[in-house]
């Protein structure tokens, strides 16, 4: 039972930055400035990020879990919550810059930020569970084409 609520708390801690994201977020449908604004040819319609994000955040969830989970390891786990924090809160940082505030340059470098966390916890993630540090890449990838159509925008606007 224990194993159950450490998941379930991995999970909500895992979509908060979704659930942040959600009060600035417009539906692409409505959005005046979004509408307005000249992007990549590759944007997705606006189900794939939802859809995308979703299992993004579940498998950080899990990643999460892994790392609350293991009770091997001799290694302190406090640098590797610390940037899991740190990644979680530059996300919902890019959506109030972005969506909120309009900020499409300091979104970028918002961007660039959470790149650096993400990739310095999926490195911390892996001596204390390989599995962990393979289930960030995923957002890796996709933070990587986040960043491209956010600098496209960035450039075309």
């Amino acid at each position: 039972m224990k194993k159950f609520f450490k998941f379930v708390l991995a999970m909500i801690i895992s979509f908060l930055p979704g659930i942040f994201g959600v009060m600035f977020t417009p539906s692409h449908s409505n959005d005046v400035w979004y509408n307005a604004l000249n992007n990549s040819v590759f944007t997705p319609d606006g189900w794939v990020f939802g859809f995308a994000w979703t299992i993004l955040y579940a498998l950080l969830g899990i990643a999460l879990f892994l790392i609350m989970n293991n009770t091997k390891t001799r290694l302190s786990k406090t640098k590797a919550y610390l940037l899991f924090v740190s990644q979680m809160f530059l996300n919902g940082l890019w959506t109030y810059l972005f969506f909120g505030l309009h900020m499409v340059g300091a979104s970028v470098l918002c961007l660039i930020a959470l790149l650096g966390v993400s990739f310095w916890m999926m490195f911390a993630f892996k001596p204390i569970s390989k599995p962990a540090s393979y289930l960030v890449w995923p957002y890796l990838i996709w933070l990587c084409f986040a960043l491209y159509l956010n600098g496209t925008i960035l450039f075309l606007n």
